[in-house]
């Protein structure tokens, strides 16, 4: 019995120890983006055409990969996963922020996205699924590309300060997925506790940057660059910040003059990269 035991023993450590760790067929990817204050981060896994027809019938009356009208994972194996660190606005909804599944239910004309709140289903869920934990479902009208691409994408384009895209593109098929963040407010939430402490030339610089680079507050810009002028005495980056205020004003001439002062400061401190 104690050798029946031994031997039984032996053929399981064998065993375990001749297990081979297969690379994934559709590989797993990380994808992590900054847009404004919030970070993004979507986990999913890429399967490959090789030579499959994608979405909906096939010319040969067959089903596709992903047949229209079902539920679909948005990649491979796990469900894919997406994450918001502070809430976001997709088509002027809001979404809380936290992790949720992505889902589609294509169609031939138009998708249904799903952020979904259950991210423990393995895959798409299929009969587990429940449309009550929906987080937020929209409709996307998908575009015809002309570039293939082999392996299942998601990606972020068109990305400024307020917001980007997320696309999904695979085969001939892309949809875009806009995304908007209240930078705006974080901004002015950080501007109004920094002018209530003790602002020096930088803190007033900066502020100034920044609503010359949004198209805000321009006077209040105006008034913020010259204040930090008045502490931090004239060097070429706030003189190129009020040159650029200025020409927002359409006050070209004194613009001009300020340009021309900072083009000099820089040009002594071997800082033309900046105008080049």
């Amino acid at each position: 019995m104690k050798f029946t035991w031994f031997v039984l023993l032996l053929t399981t450590v064998s065993l375990c120890k001749a297990q081979i760790n297969h690379p994934k067929i559709s590989p797993f990817s990380t994808l992590v983006q900054e847009v404004g204050f919030t970070e993004i981060k979507v986990e999913y896994s890429r399967p490959a055409a090789r030579g499959r027809h994608l979405f909906g019938i096939a010319p040969n009356g067959e089903s596709g990969l992903v047949p229209f009208g079902r539920i679909w994972r948005v990649g491979a194996n796990a469900s894919t996963k997406i994450k918001f660190n502070k809430a976001v606005y997709i088509n002027n909804t809001k979404l809380e922020k936290g992790t949720y599944a992505l889902y589609a239910f294509p169609e031939t004309d138009k998708w249904q996205i799903v952020f979904h709140k259950n991210i423990n289903h393995w895959g798409d869920g299929r009969n587990a699924y429940n449309e009550k934990e929906d987080a937020l479902r929209l409709p996307i009208v998908p575009e015809k590309t002309m570039d293939f691409q082999e392996s299942f994408q998601i990606a972020f384009d068109a990305i400024d300060h307020n917001g980007l895209q997320m696309t999904w593109h695979w085969g001939n098929t892309k949809l875009v997925i806009p995304i908007a963040v209240d930078t705006k407010r974080h901004m002015q939430d950080q501007i109004d506790l920094a002018l209530k402490e003790l602002p020096n030339a930088q803190t007033y610089y900066e502020i100034a940057r920044y609503y010359q680079e949004q198209g805000l507050e321009t006077e209040l810009a105006l008034e913020y660059v010259d204040n930090a002028i008045t502490l931090g005495g004239g060097t070429y980056f706030y003189y190129r910040v009020k040159s650029l205020i200025l020409a927002d004003m359409e006050q070209y001439q004194e613009a001009i003059s300020y340009a021309e002062a900072s083009m000099e400061l820089a040009q002594q401190l071997n800082k033309m990269s900046l105008y080049g």
